[in-house]
C-alpha cells in the first residue's frame, strides 16, 4: 500500500488502526529477515580528555557506555577511562586514530593544531548557540563536513553535547570599558584567547588542575571555564569578585565522541545504528544537564557574599565583536578546508539569525 494511501484510508476509518500497526509491524519484520544479528561481542576503549567521574562530560560518557551495552545485550561492551587514566587527556584524539583506543570524547577545538578547520566544529566567538550548532551540524550540512574532515585522520566524529552559552569568567577587577582588559592576564583559550588578546589582555593557558591556584595566587588575574554548575564545582566563588556574562567567546560549545573507522566499519549494521543512536542521546542529555544545573546554581551563587555577577557593557561587547569578526576571518584564510567549513557555517548564518531574531530573541525581549 502506497504511503499517501495508507494515510487516506487511515483518516477516513476505512482501515483500522490495528490493522495498521499489523501492516507497519509486517514491513519492519520483512527489513529485519535481510539481516543476521551475530553473537559476537565488541569490547571498546574509550579514552576522554574529561577528568575520571567529571560532573555531566564524564557522566555521559559513563551513559552512552550504559546505552550501547543495554540496547546490544552486551555485545558492545565500553569501558571508560578519564584524562590520564589509560593516556594524557590531551593524546586522546590521536590514541583513536592510532587505533590504541576504539572512542574518545573531547572537544574538536582541542585538536585546531592538527586540523584547523576541527575548531568550528566546537565553538567560536559569537558564533552558533546550542540550538543553532545542533541544526547546522545536523540539518545544515554541517556533519558532512566534519566527517571528510576527520575521514582524513580515520575517524568518524558523532555529537556529544553542548554547554549552552557559557558565562564570561571570573575577574578579581571590574570591567567597565575595553581599557580595562588592558595588561589583564586571563586563561581564555582558542580563537577567544585571540580576541582577549586584540583588546588588550593576555591569554594564558593552564590546566584545570591549575586553574585555582593560578587566580587565587594571582598567576592570572581572571579565567573562564563553563557555566555556574561547574564553576561552582571548581571553587572560583571563593577566589573572585567578579563573574561576568554573557561568554561571547563560547556561545554553544559541542562536545564530541570520535571513533576509529576501521573499528567503527567492523561493527555489525545493528551496532553502527546503535552507537549512533546512544550518542544522540548524550548528546540531548548533556545541554538539559547543563541547563537545569546551571539555572539551579545561579540561584545559590547570587546570594554568596562579595559577589557581583554583572553584564559586560555593552562597549566592550561591541569591541568584542568587531575583534571576533577580524580573527576568525583571518583564521579561516589560513586553511583550505577551514575556509571552506566557514563558507558553510556564514551561509547557515544568514538563515538561522532572521528566524532567531523573529522568534527566539521576540519572546524572550517580551517575557514578563
Amino acid at each position: 500500500m502506497k504511503r499517501s494511501t495508507f494515510f487516506k484510508s487511515l483518516a477516513a476509518g476505512t482501515i483500522g488502526l490495528p490493522v495498521a500497526l499489523r501492516l507497519f509491524a509486517g514491513k519492519l519484520e520483512a527489513q529485519g529477515e535481510k539481516q543476521t544479528v551475530s553473537g559476537e561481542q565488541f569490547r571498546w576503549k574509550m579514552v576522554t580528555t574529561w577528568p575520571p567521574g567529571f560532573p555531566i562530560l564524564g557522566e555521559g560518557c559513563e551513559l552512552l557506555a550504559d546505552l550501547c551495552r543495554t540496547m546490544s545485550g552486551g555485545r558492545l561492551d565500553i569501558t571508560v577511562y578519564g584524562g590520564g587514566e589509560l593516556v594524557p587527556a590531551l593524546e586522546a584524539f590521536d590514541a583513536v586514530r592510532n587505533g590504541a583506543a576504539e572512542v574518545g570524547s573531547g572537544a574538536a577545538y582541542y585538536w585546531a593544531g592538527k586540523a584547523p578547520a576541527a575548531q568550528f566544529f566546537a565553538g567560536f566567538p559569537f558564533g552558533f548557540n546550542a540550538q543553532q550548532m545542533n541544526s547546522w551540524l545536523l540539518s545544515g550540512g554541517g556533519m558532512e563536513l566534519w566527517r571528510e574532515l576527520y575521514a582524513q585522520y580515520n575517524l568518524v566524529p558523532f555529537l556529544g553535547g553542548n554547554t549552552g552559552v557559557q558565562m564570561g569568567g571570573w575577574y578579581n577587577r571590574r570591567i567597565d570599558s575595553v581599557a580595562d582588559f588592558k595588561g589583564l592576564k586571563m586563561r581564555m583559550p582558542g580563537l577567544g584567547g585571540r580576541v582577549l588578546e586584540r583588546l588588550g589582555g593576555t591569554p594564558v593557558l593552564l590546566a584545570a588542575g591549575e586553574l585555582y591556584t593560578g587566580l587565587e595566587r594571582g598567576i592570572i588575574d581572571a579565567l573562564e571555564w563553563v557555566g555556574p554548575y561547574h564553576d561552582a564545582f571548581m571553587g572560583f566563588d571563593e577566589i573572585a569578585k567578579y563573574y561576568y556574562y554573557p561568554g561571547w567567546h563560547e556561545p554553544g560549545t559541542a562536545f564530541e565522541f570520535f571513533v576509529n573507522q576501521d573499528k567503527y566499519a567492523a561493527l555489525p549494521d545493528d551496532l553502527r545504528e546503535i552507537f549512533r543512536v546512544a550518542t544522540h542521546y548524550v548528546n540531548m542529555y548533556t545541554l538539559s544537564a547543563f541547563e537545569a544545573k546551571n539555572a539551579e546554581t545561579l540561584a545559590k551563587l547570587r546570594q554568596v557574599a562579595g559577589l557581583a555577577i554583572l553584564p559586560f557593557p555593552d562597549e566592550v561587547v561591541e569591541a568584542a565583536r568587531v575583534a571576533a569578526a577580524d580573527v576568525i576571518a583571518e583564521y579561516a584564510a589560513s586553511d583550505p578546508f577551514a575556509g571552506k567549513v566557514f563558507e558553510s557555517i556564514k551561509r547557515f548564518q544568514g538563515l538561522a539569525k532572521p528566524w532567531a531574531e523573529m522568534t527566539e530573541k521576540t519572546y524572550y525581549d517580551k517575557m514578563t
